[in-house]
């Protein structure tokens, strides 16, 4: 099967599953379901990618493995904060209810089906290479797999500071600069766009491999200017108010680099 024939093929199957899912958010009356969806997708499709691919199996079973990991380990991570929060809605989506009053139910639901349309997109490093057979793994491959190592590591890391610090009675309502924290307000989104750069540089040595790009650009844009950092630092603003106005002040965005001294 071409690659182009895989790539149909899961978006055809990911539209009808995010359609199903609208559904179940609405029942739910809580739409962050998708943000779970959304990270579960990616195992599923690259193994999908892997199973039908005809390639080097070593080289379709590295990207399976890559992805589903990174798939799972940030389903995962993203169910737990739904659910522990869960009948209450994250603020994102609260906001879009009031940005979409209307016209909520049919934008919402393209809204989903927009998150089938991206999976499909930023899995493309997943597809180009299953079709490749040389028999050896790329100097881009092992190179990428070296950096979705440390990125999913860091990740991981200032995941695992920002719930130690939202676990901690004292610091409702303070704004985390601790850890990775100090040096970037989003080092999370940053080791994200790490892991999609390195999975774009697994998918560079394939024919046609260089159409991976598009996962890392289309990640940094929505990080930086659509649903990541835009968003979240307008409901940062809104709950913390002040003490979120001086971190911005002093603190990287999404870089991770030394801390300002104000006067």
């Amino acid at each position: 099967m071409s690659v182009l024939s895989l790539v149909l093929v899961a978006l055809a199957a990911l539209c009808g599953l995010f359609a199903l899912l609208y559904f179940v958010a609405r029942r739910l009356d809580n739409y962050g379901i998708v943000d779970v969806a959304w990270a579960y997708a990616f195992a599923p499709t690259a193994a999908f990618y892997a199973l039908a691919g005809q390639g080097w199996a070593p080289r379709r079973a590295l990207l399976a493995a890559l992805a589903a990991t990174w798939s799972l380990r940030l389903g995962t991570h993203l169910l737990r904060r739904v659910a522990s929060h869960h009948p209450v809605e994250d603020g994102r989506y609260v906001q879009l209810r009031r940005d979409w009053a209307g016209v909520f139910a049919p934008k919402m639901f393209g809204f989903f089906q927009l998150q089938a349309v991206s999976v499909v997109l930023l899995a493309l490093p997943f597809a180009l290479p299953v079709n490749d057979a040389t028999p050896a793994f790329s100097g881009f491959e092992l190179a990428g797999a070296a950096l979705w190592l440390a990125a999913l590591a860091g990740e991981s890391l200032a995941d695992a500071q920002l719930a130690a610090f939202k676990r901690d009675p004292a610091n409702r309502d303070r704004v985390c600069a601790v850890g990775l924290w100090r040096y970037s307000r989003h080092p999370n989104y940053f080791f994200e766009w790490l892991v999609w750069v390195a999975f774009a540089l697994c998918a560079l040595a394939a024919p046609w491999g260089w159409l991976g790009l598009v996962a890392p650009a289309s990640i940094l844009y929505l990080l930086l200017r659509v649903t990541g950092i835009p968003l979240n630092e307008e409901q940062s603003l809104r709950s913390k108010g002040d003490a979120y106005r001086r971190y911005q002040q002093t603190t990287s965005a999404f870089v991770p680099w030394f801390p300002k001294n104000l006067p």
